[in-house]
């Protein structure tokens, strides 16, 4: 045999010892393990109840259920992004009690152990901490967020406050004074503040984007925004535009 023979089935070798195998079912970076899976909550305004339900590669059903509180009167609820760690899964639940007075805010983390038969679920309450907001039974209470924060008001008057997700480090938004209305935000992450006759638009990194009169709000992509909000033909606005860093 030649030795030219010899370095062709070298090669050969080479390369298929270089071709990976890949199982059928194998999960790939881009895909989370819960990803036939959700949660579903229900209940009153004192107290909230989950279950998980879907499929795994090899089963299917509800594999979890759990309660959340006691609380006064909750306000507004929201799920945090997931943080995927292998089959592991955890995010927060943050839920606003604004009966409560002054408002509390409760952000329990969820956690989602996942095989190929099961779903192992657990929620626990990690953190409790009282907002500078004035609650009680009457009060309504608004929230949205972004990757880095959140952003919670009432419309008792108080000024609203941003919320730091990785520290819970609270700063009063002080751009505009009085209760809040609503507050809204998009998929790239700007959240959009509206009180009486004002609104202030913040951008990812939390920075002062615009502000101006009338009411204004940002839409998101999986939840619509009802009618209601249009409360009749908006005075012009009267902007003031910021880039933050």
């Amino acid at each position: 045999m030649s030795r030219q023979t010899y370095s062709l089935l070298a090669l050969a070798v080479v390369f298929s010892f270089a071709v990976p195998v890949i199982p059928l079912h194998a999960q790939t970076p881009s895909t989370p393990p819960d990803l036939d899976l959700y949660t579903t909550y229900s209940g009153t305004y004192g107290a909230l109840d989950w279950i998980v339900c879907g499929s795994t590669s090899e089963s299917s059903g509800c594999y979890g259920s759990g309660s959340l509180g006691p609380f006064v009167a909750i306000g507004a609820m929201l799920e945090g992004n997931p943080v995927v760690n292998g089959n592991v899964v955890t995010r927060a639940i943050y839920i606003v009690d604004s009966g409560a007075n002054p408002v509390v805010l409760y952000v329990y983390t969820k956690t989602d152990t996942v095989t190929a038969t099961f779903d192992t679920v657990s929620v626990k309450l990690t953190n409790t901490i009282s907002l500078p907001l004035t609650g009680g039974t009457d009060a309504s209470a608004s929230m949205a967020a972004n990757s880095r924060f959140l952003f919670i008001g009432t419309d008792e008057g108080d000024t609203p406050v941003r919320v730091t997700k990785s520290n819970l480090h609270l700063q009063r938004l002080t751009d505009f004074s009085g209760g809040t209305l609503s507050i809204t935000s998009d998929q790239y992450g700007y959240v959009s503040v509206e009180q009486v006759g004002a609104f202030t638009v913040y951008g990812p990194n939390g920075t002062l984007q615009e502000d101006g009169g009338g009411d204004q709000f940002l839409l998101g992509t999986t939840q619509a925004m009802p009618g209601s909000a249009l409360v009749g033909s908006p005075a012009q606005s009267a902007l003031h535009v910021t880039r933050g860093n």
